[in-house]
């Protein structure tokens, strides 16, 4: 670990000068970067304003109701289509897939009912039993056009009309819109127990015209089950998966304050214990496995079965628990090597965390700052999502000409309902509508509103960004402050965490800002990139496939490289106050300067601290597994009925991470400070009376080194 092994200083800088006047964290600070903190506040004031333009433009009914054909929405409440909340396609056999259907494109007439049909029915069995019985055309009428009530017109008129609907499926509603409701039975699909159908113009169908017309419809139904399942489960379960929650939240405390006395011999069971838990799961894999092998129907491969909703399929074949067992015996033998090679390495990073869990138990106002950090967050999301909605509902409604027939030359032309009767297209083209197609409109704001919205979306990713920064940056300061007193906690000043804070919004917003605008071009470019290959994924051009990969490759890793450059710089500014381009180099060289140490004691820190978010994430979500497979006999008559199982049981163990991590990401930050501090501290200083280390004695035995005591002079 000596200066040998490091890259030499005059590649990277030379180390920092002693400085007699430096005492921690300056205080007499100066504003930086002051041009990016006015165009920051230009452009959060310009955000507003677009907010306030797209709240004056934009209707969020045209998001939430589905649109009939004349451009009125489905249960808006005060219409008259306010007991009307679902959409009906008169002839679904027009519509060629789900999408069409989605976006509101199927060439026929779309009325808005109060429920969809619930039988097979055709307009000419209607007149025939309209003879005998009225009620036959009361309940036809209502998916008939408003104000229509001749029962007596021909059919051929009534379809040149489109009064109503030749023909009435059995339909359930689904995204608001009637969609036919298949079953399969037998392995044979049908439509109200029916395999054949009437279409109402002389001809009998089979069901699987329906299954055509709605291409890919039967897999959206089969999500739509799905997802009526995991609800379910989630309203049954919602109260064990809060207790499950809360657990978690304790655990991590009681971890916290354990690790704030014990950090060295916790950590090593954290290690341990996690060995032994993989280890557990390696022999629970391969008693599944050599138990389920030789049996019937257990030696069937996973691709042979496809994908199932229901996962416990899967744990029925030998070959899953193999694979599991393959890769929790790579996982093993990984940490296993870490930590024969790098023994000695995670001895200095557990004495930097039990010097940040001391740091943390004075400064314990620190843990619950990451609230701030959220709520910050929160506020951003809700602003982007709600001018999103509005944006997207900005404009009027328009029309387009939807032919029944191909090869019409005015199809996807613009048109008037109220004029649309008058015109040559319907002669030209027989039996075309004027159907509603989408909002929008020919001003200069309808024209841009697709920049508007990348506009959004950018701004969205800079205030995130900034909102994490200046947590960071926040935390920085506090804990500088923690190891730059000589004598702790006496020298620490009061309240450091708010005077960090202080520190960082009156002086440092244009450097916070400025790191935070660089890292969201970055990932702006990599939400287009992203695009862009959504795009040309039908596309035959591989070579061009070959570069976006490429591209978004290099994206991810610069990335990540400049929210590891943006973190050091934050605590350099926490600690000099200077501005980002000169602290972001001055903590690159000093990085530079210390590699071996940057690459082995960060990551390893960070790998020990991982290693308790997955102990604390897996302890109670081994628990939630036993409570919701009904192995704990205390309490199994009060475990819920349920679908899935994994549904509270993936909800807790993604929710008990997520705590965990909020609650060890303090740690991370403490951890990064104090060694950014720690490598300034050998820089600067020798151990000498005038010149002694700043770090805690058990790093300075680690690292052997120890400050000089001042003699005593004698006296006379």
């Amino acid at each position: 670990m000596g200066r040998r092994s490091e890259i030499p200083p005059s590649l990277y800088g030379e180390p920092r000068k002693f400085d007699p006047a430096f005492k921690g964290p300056i205080h007499n600070r100066h504003c930086t970067d002051v041009v990016c903190c006015v165009i920051f506040v230009v452009v959060i004031l310009g955000y507003i304003v677009l907010g306030t333009v797209a709240w004056m433009h934009g209707d969020p009914r045209k998001v939430i109701y589905p649109t009939d054909s004349y451009g009125q929405f489905c249960g808006q409440q005060g219409t008259t289509n306010a007991n009307k909340a679902i959409l009906f396609y008169f002839n679904i056999l027009k519509c060629a897939s789900p999408v069409v259907l989605i976006n509101l494109q199927c060439p026929t007439t779309q009325l808005c009912v109060s429920k969809c049909p619930d039988r097979f029915a055709t307009y000419l069995d209607m007149q025939y039993a309209y003879r005998y019985n009225k009620s036959y055309w009361e309940y036809y009428r209502q998916f008939c056009k408003p104000g229509f009530n001749n029962p007596r017109k021909s059919i051929g008129e009534v379809l040149r009309d489109e009064d109503c609907p030749s023909m009435l499926v059995p339909s359930r509603p689904f995204l608001q819109r009637c969609f036919p409701d298949f079953t399969t039975r037998n392995g044979v699909l049908t439509v109200a127990n029916k395999t054949t159908f009437k279409d109402g113009r002389g001809k009998t169908r089979n069901v699987t015209d329906l299954r055509e017309a709605a291409n890919g419809i039967n897999s959206v139904l089969d999500a739509r089950e799905v997802g009526i399942k995991v609800f379910e489960d989630y309203a049954g379960s919602w109260y064990w998966i809060l207790i499950g929650l809360v657990i978690a939240m304790v655990v991590s405390l009681l971890f916290i304050l354990l690790l704030r006395y014990t950090a060295g011999v916790l950590l090593w069971v954290i290690i341990f214990g996690v060995i032994g838990v993989i280890g557990y799961g390696i022999l629970h894999c391969y008693w599944e496995f050599s138990t389920l092998r030789g049996k019937p129907g257990a030696d069937v491969t996973i691709s042979d079965i496809g994908f199932q909703t229901d996962f416990r399929v899967y744990l029925q074949l030998s070959q899953t628990w193999l694979i599991f067992m393959i890769c929790l015996c790579i996982i093993e033998a990984t940490i296993i090597l870490i930590l024969i090679f790098l023994r000695n390495r995670v001895r200095i990073a557990i004495a930097l965390l039990k010097e940040g869990s001391k740091a943390i138990g004075h400064i314990m106002s620190t843990l619950f700052y990451p609230i701030v950090t959220f709520l910050l967050i929160a506020i951003c999301i809700s602003y982007w999502a709600v001018t999103a909605v509005f944006l997207a509902s900005s404009g009027d409604p328009i029309y387009k000409v939807m032919p029944a027939q191909p090869k019409c030359m005015y199809e996807n032309f613009t048109c008037d309902p109220e004029t649309f009767s008058k015109t040559n297209v319907t002669k030209l083209c027989p039996h075309s509508q004027c159907t509603f197609a989408f909002y929008g409109g020919e001003s200069l704001y309808h024209k841009y509103i697709f920049i508007l919205q990348i506009c959004n979306i950018f701004v969205f990713l800079w205030l995130v960004n900034f909102a994490i920064a200046l947590g960071q940056c926040t935390l920085a300061g506090a804990f500088a402050s923690y190891y730059w007193a000589f004598k702790k906690p006496g020298d620490v000043p009061a309240s450091p965490l708010f005077s960090s804070f202080g520190r960082a919004i009156r002086y440092h917003t244009g450097s916070l800002a400025f790191g935070s605008l660089i890292l969201a071009i970055v990932q702006l470019i990599r939400i287009i990139l992203e695009y862009l290959d959504h795009k040309l994924k039908s596309a035959q051009n591989k070579f061009a496939k070959f570069v976006l990969c490429c591209l978004k490759c290099c994206f991810w890793c610069l990335e990540h490289l400049i929210k590891f450059m943006n973190r050091n710089a934050y605590i350099m500014i926490a600690i000099y106050g200077k501005n980002f381009c000169s602290s972001a180099k001055e903590a690159f060289f000093l990085l530079m300067r210390n590699v071996i140490r940057v690459a082995v004691l960060d990551k390893v820190t960070d790998f020990l601290l991982f290693l308790g978010k997955v102990l604390i994430a897996g302890s109670v979500g081994v628990l939630a597994f036993f409570f919701f497979t009904h192995r704990i006999p205390v309490i199994q008559e009060e475990v819920p009925s349920l679908n899935y199982y994994w549904v509270p049981l993936l909800t807790v163990i993604s929710g008990s991470y997520l705590i965990a991590h909020g609650f060890f990401s303090v740690y991370a930050m403490c951890v990064d400070t104090l060694f950014l501090c720690f490598l300034e501290d050998l820089e600067r200083n020798d151990g000498s009376t005038e010149r002694p280390f700043y770090m805690s004695g058990s790093i300075m035995k680690i690292l052997k080194k120890r400050n000089k005591e001042k003699k005593m002079k004698k006296r006379p």
